[in-house]
């Protein structure tokens, strides 16, 4: 259950680290796996050129703080009851930010997202994750 104010973490690479959620665009009360939200970038990666790599890290960080981008719910702290009666439940609140045309901004997914997002169109957020529950 993902609503106004809830913080995220980012499991791209993308350069953000945890994201704020300002908008729900499935105009409910709250988001589910998923859903696409508005979101506002709180903490970014470094971007110092200090040490070896700095100056291609610096360059791989494709947003930055306060930056207002669009994102896909992928894991929710709340359980999650399918239609096969399983019960799913992550654990922390995560997602994914995509460009205005819905293509993802980073190239990597870290982590595990929920399977629910094949049955939302968002099959290139599941091939680029590593594993999908």
């Amino acid at each position: 259950m993902i609503q106004l104010k809830t913080i995220l973490n980012c499991i791209d690479n993308s350069g953000a680290t945890l994201v704020e959620c300002v908008a729900n665009l499935r105009m409910k009360r709250h988001g589910r796996i998923g859903d696409r939200i508005v979101v506002v970038v709180k903490k970014s990666r470094s971007m110092g050129a200090s040490g070896p790599g700095g100056a291609a890290a610096a360059a791989a960080n494709k947003v930055r703080r306060g930056d207002v981008r669009h994102a896909i719910i992928v894991r929710t702290k709340k359980k999650y009851q399918r239609k096969d009666g399983m019960t799913v439940r992550f654990d922390d609140n995560a997602c994914a930010l995509i460009g205005k045309n819905g293509e993802p901004i980073g190239t990597r997914i870290n982590g595990v997202v929920g399977a629910e997002l094949r049955t939302k169109q968002q099959s290139k957020i599941l091939s680029l994750a590593s594993l999908h529950v």
